[in-house]
């Protein structure tokens, strides 16, 4: 095989127009416009308004390039191109080769017969997505939930290019991945897919080779290596079959390692070689179990015969103009999952079937994921040349993740079947879903795959989606109560549900980010620019809604920011910490949302560039492998006249344990005044089992209640682990907008350690609740945040940055805590 690439700077311009200007493949109209600063910054201010204009122009894209003589010696020469984004029109030297319609598929066309020696052009031209959905809309009109124009369904094309409640409308045009040119004689690879066979400690491995011409004589060559040291090999014609002795298994995160062996597959032609593949592999074995029980019917995970309880967050497109975000930007969220204590990410189906990049690096890190295929919230058509598309999708995206170690399950769509009345409205419209998602996609699952589970829709209720799409017996739930419908956050607490899929709470964003789209001026959250990026209708007033309710009003706009943030995470942690007390009745929580594609206030807990929110540093928390956990049974109320009512008194305390090897442990409590007077403290020994929570003990502090009033009181809990504290909690016994917390400094104390990271010890001689802690120019990895400081108790953490000095750090510092924000 000889390649050519076609990467590069090219030439680009509107259709209509006489002037090219330079661009970058991969690439997209967008970013090639802005670096020529032919529009403005699309994520400034309101400026997307204004930029609407491209999606209802053609582009054009031209290079220029040399062909050699010993390319052309080749038998076939052919143009890869990885994905087009969508309508493109190619031709080479004048002929030309192709039309396209399908963003989620890889092309390669023949053409070498319209291939010169020395200086060739290739002309891509990019219709709008516009004119194809006008086109279709009479025949295929359906409701849109996130598509402020509507008609997206009609096009193969990334759905939340369109808009959507946390994404700009930017429905961009280009070459997004790469393109090159292949040579190559006789024969070619065209696919392998590894099966795995797992039994008494033995692995056996079915490597099946497809190429592109059908020879059962082919001669083929297997190699699987391991840390380069060669573990099996195997030569022959057809499936070729390894036997792999005491494999090293692959886990996911927190239940093991990831080690990749490495598959090299050869077509031989005598003794040379006409074509090679290779790609990482991981043994494994993932199951979704699904069995009667006791409650319904379970859906759990099983990795290598544990049942694990999927620990996680929902995945968006990490970037509006996708080649924007690179391996290491996609490293840097990665690991920010693994840090949370994550194993498993869900691929949302509003987005893209993801880069090579993001799958390798969930391999390496033990990141299992839930890959929906990339339908979302609307009906699709039925028609042939649509059912076409979607085989040809499959096809191409099945084969193309199968081999990878983190794949654990395949999804039909995103939500769809919430609009189960809408499908059920006429026969063709239920035969249409149908089609789609009970006949094509499982198919491509079965023929490319045959080892990850299909799953029809995320939520799916497997009694049947006619009955309601959340059902607690039995598959997947998304839950809205809280947000959407502005529910209590306590709401978690009364659902049963078998594996949350989405849930979530919006909130604002740091005064970091918010700067990098609007001015200090303008940082009003009900003025134009952060109205703009915020694109949930009613968002910054239900964000506003759910703050008050818990919080006293904000002096600023950075207080109000840190509050919408601890708002957030305290009610992801009443929800994760509820469904994983309710284990293994509830086997997965993954909230809705890790990441952005641009900087906006929305349900993440990432935000865009990577800035951890306190959310996040919660869910390293709440996801963490031993958890002491707290239930606060009763309510607070306001009843006529304002006048306050609780029944709040006593704590559940759970503990929560998913380590593989069981411990003893110590759960601790002690309870103050907010003149921080211990006046209750006690302990119990506790036994820790992989998989298990147990109610461990209820504390009752009726008596302490009436005698020095809810609004003075808090519970530290926490539990250790060979003296060691693991997991800590607070527990209030009223919101804490009541609470009179007192003002003090927080003393520092910084040490340089040997690994070039940074201690910093944080002391305070009160109570101080949710202390965030900065350092303004600098970009650094915190071992953790948004803490509470108990009275005397130091609390250390570790901080990783380039080149730190302590100084540098001291100098920079800054803290805050709950009372600083009003």
């Amino acid at each position: 095989m000889q390649r050519l690439s076609l990467n590069g700077v090219w030439q680009f311009r509107q259709q209509g127009t006489e002037e090219f200007h330079p661009a970058q493949v991969p690439g997209c109209v967008h970013t090639d416009l802005r670096s020529n600063d032919l529009i403005p910054d699309p994520f400034w201010g309101s400026n997307e308004l204004d930029l609407q204009w491209i999606e209802e122009a053609d582009w054009e894209y031209v290079t220029d390039f040399d062909v050699a003589d010993d390319l052309l010696a080749r038998e076939h020469v052919d143009l890869v191109a990885d994905c087009l984004d969508t309508l493109a029109t190619i031709t080479l030297n004048g002929h030309e080769v192709a039309r396209t319609e399908n963003m989620f598929v890889g092309y390669r066309f023949p053409v070498r017969e319209w291939l010169q020696p020395g200086h060739n052009t290739l002309r891509i031209q990019f219709a709008n997505p516009m004119g194809y959905i006008r086109a279709r809309l009479p025949l295929h009109h359906f409701a849109e939930w996130n598509d402020p124009v509507g008609g997206s369904s009609n096009i193969r094309k990334e759905p939340c290019s369109f808009g959507w409640d946390w994404g700009p409308r930017f429905a961009t045009s280009g070459i997004y991945k790469n393109i090159e040119l292949q040579g190559w004689d006789s024969n070619r690879i065209t696919r392998v897919h590894a099966k795995q066979q797992h039994g008494d400690g033995t692995v056996h491995l079915a490597v099946d080779v497809q190429l592109a011409h059908s020879d059962p004589n082919a001669r083929l060559r297997c190699r699987l290596v391991l840390n380069e040291q060669l573990v099996a090999q195997a030569e022959g014609s057809g499936e070729l079959a390894l036997r792999v002795e005491q494999p090293q298994l692959w886990w996911p995160n927190g239940l093991g390692a990831q080690p990749l062996y490495d598959l090299h597959v050869e077509l031989l032609q005598a003794d040379d070689g006409l074509d090679q593949w290779q790609q990482r592999i991981g043994f494994r074995t993932i199951e979704l179990d699904r069995h009667p029980d006791e409650w319904g019917e379970s859906f759990q995970f099983v990795v290598n015969g544990l049942p694990v309880f999927a620990k996680g967050a929902n995945w968006i497109p990490a970037h509006s103009f996708l080649p924007s975000f690179t391996r290491d930007d996609y490293e840097n969220v990665l690991i920010s999952a693994t840090e949370a204590n994550m194993n498993m990410l869900r691929v949302w189906g509003g987005g893209i079937y993801e880069m090579d990049d993001f799958y390798d690096l969930c391999d390496e890190l033990g990141l299992m994921i839930w890959q929906d295929f990339m339908f979302a919230c609307s009906l699709y058509p039925g028609d042939d040349h649509f059912l076409d598309l979607v085989r040809q999708e499959a096809a191409y995206q099945v084969p193309r993740l199968a081999n990878h170690a983190c794949m654990a399950l395949w999804c039909g769509n995103n939500e769809i079947e919430q609009m189960a009345p809408q499908i059920t409205a006429t026969p063709e419209r239920k035969a249409a879903y149908e089609r789609v998602f009970y006949d094509i996609l499982p198919a491509a699952v079965a023929q490319y795959d045959a080892v990850t589970p299909y799953w029809p829709g995320s939520p799916h209720n497997p009694e049947g989606y006619e009955k309601g799409h959340n059902n607690e017996r039995a598959g997947d739930c998304h839950f809205w109560d809280v947000w959407h419908a502005r529910y209590p956050v306590k709401r978690y607490e009364e659902m049963k549900f078998r594996f949350c899929s989405e849930f979530g709470m919006q909130s604002y964003s740091s005064p970091v980010v918010a700067a990098t789209f609007c001015p200090p001026e303008e940082m009003n959250v009900f003025g134009p620019a952060m109205e703009n990026h915020q694109k949930n209708a009613a968002g910054n007033q239900i964000i506003s809604d759910y703050v008050s309710r818990r919080y006293r009003y904000a002096k600023d706009y950075a207080a109000l920011a840190y509050l919408s943030q601890l708002n957030q995470a305290y009610c992801m942690q009443v929800g994760v910490e509820h469904f994983r007390r309710s284990m293994p009745r509830t086997m997965g929580a993954l909230y809705w949302q890790i990441n952005d594609c641009w900087p906006v206030f929305s349900w993440s807990s990432l935000e865009f560039g990577g800035r951890w929110k306190a959310l996040h540093y919660e869910a390293r928390r709440f996801f963490a492998p031993a958890l002491v956990s707290a239930q606060v049974p009763g309510d607070e109320k306001a009843g006529i006249g304002n006048y306050i009512s609780s029944t709040i008194h006593d704590i559940n305390v759970y503990t929560v344990y998913e380590g593989r090897a069981p411990q003893s442990g110590m759960l601790r409590w002690t309870l103050y005044t907010l003149d921080d007077a211990i006046i209750d403290e006690g302990k119990q020994e506790v036994e820790l089992r992989y998989g298990e929570a147990v109610q461990q003990t209820t504390l009752d502090f009726a008596d302490a209640i009436e005698q020095h009033g809810r609004r003075q009181l808090y519970l530290r809990l926490w539990l250790e682990i060979d003296n060691a504290m693991v997991s800590e909690q607070t527990v209030f016994f009223t919101a804490p907008r009541f609470l009179n917390l007192r003002r003090a400094s927080v003393q520092t104390s910084i040490q340089l350690s040997q690994d070039g990271s940074v201690e910093i010890e944080f002391r305070s001689a009160v109570f101080q609740h949710r202390v965030e802690f900065d350092i303004p120019g600098m970009d650094y990895r915190a071992s953790d945040n948004f803490f509470d400081l108990y009275p005397g108790v130091p609390h250390r953490i570790r901080v990783r940055a380039e080149k730190l000095h302590e100084a540098d750090v001291a100098g920079r510092l800054t803290t805050r805590s709950l009372v600083d924000s009003y």
